[in-house]
């Protein structure tokens, strides 16, 4: 039987037990998008629980960082291309190729 990939939400669960940190200390330390302080508990909850998803590439940073995650593997469960990334995918044929030498090296 495969392990089943996590989603964002079980990913930053796991994270945060392992650290051993409340949901309320993460949230403190995750800063929203507009520098106007931290993130609130409850929109760290309806993350965990799958009914919220960061709302930009600067928040999964904030967790990528607070959980001393791989922001790279965050960026994946959340389903979004980092827009640094997206800003540089030019050439369709690159892309595709890049993407499709992705998809290979995770089915190995």
């Amino acid at each position: 039987m495969t392990a089943r990939t996590p989603t964002l939400g079980q990913a930053i669960v796991a994270a945060r037990k392992a650290k051993g940190i409340s949901q309320k200390d993460l949230a403190a330390a995750v800063q929203k998008d507009d520098g106007t302080g931290p993130i609130s508990p409850q929109y760290l909850n309806d993350i965990e629980h799958d009914r919220r998803s960061p709302t930009s590439d600067q928040l999964i940073r904030e967790f990528a960082k607070a959980l001393d995650a791989d922001e790279d593997y965050l960026f994946v469960l959340a389903g979004k291309i980092p827009d640094e990334v997206r800003r540089e995918a030019k050439d369709p044929a690159t892309v595709a190729q890049a993407f499709r030498a992705f998809r290979r090296n995770l089915s190995q």
